[in-house]
């Protein structure tokens, strides 16, 4: 092996000082991370949550324990989303859930559905926004100032495989009156 004709490099040999500097140098960087957070956020008008009596916030449904409107021969639901939202502006939150059957493999088909809870009661499904008999998956869910949002993807026939949607459809909803009104982009581009 041949020696070099360089002298060593500060970095080839380095002393517990240059380590010590090193994470001094670190926790310099992690410090001063921690104290540019961003601002606290503040919730607008339709964002506010109303009261209990004991002054906290009203929760949104737990769909944890609603029977849903799926027939899924004995292998259970799964709550694949969530999400709260004060849908029909009356301070109180509902929540939107995507639920389809317990399936082991594939795509399978999706519902969405509004739940509600009064006081005391029990949460109940007030309106499906998707049924799974429309054979749709669900993805790209969101609730946000009163409108859900959803993709929902789908099959151009039946020799696509149950596994692999090639369509694509943009869906929103928003309560109007006395029911959810769905306004929907075009079915869109393959997947």
């Amino acid at each position: 092996m041949q020696t070099s004709a360089l002298p060593d490099l500060a970095h080839t040999a380095a002393k517990p000082m240059h380590w010590l500097a090193t994470a001094a140098a670190m926790a310099g960087v992690v410090a001063l991370a921690g104290l540019l957070q961003p601002r606290t956020a503040t919730a607008t008008a339709s964002e506010q949550r109303t009261t209990t009596q004991h002054g906290a916030p009203v929760p949104a449904p737990d769909p944890a324990g609603v029977d849903f409107p799926l027939q899924c021969g004995g292998a259970g639901t799964t709550v694949a989303k969530q999400a709260p939202g004060d849908l029909d502006g009356d301070g109180r939150p509902e929540t939107v859930a995507v639920v389809h059957c317990a399936a082991g493999s594939g795509t399978p088909p999706g519902g969405i559905y509004v739940l509600t809870q009064a006081s005391g009661a029990a949460p109940r499904v007030v309106a499906t926004l998707v049924d799974p008999a429309d054979k749709k998956a669900v993805s790209d869910f969101a609730v946000r100032d009163g409108v859900v949002s959803a993709t929902l993807l789908g099959y151009s026939s039946l020799e696509v495989p149950r596994c692999c949607p090639d369509q694509e459809e943009q869906a929103s909803w928003r309560w109007k009156g006395q029911a959810f009104v769905r306004s929907s982009g075009e079915l869109a581009r393959s997947v």
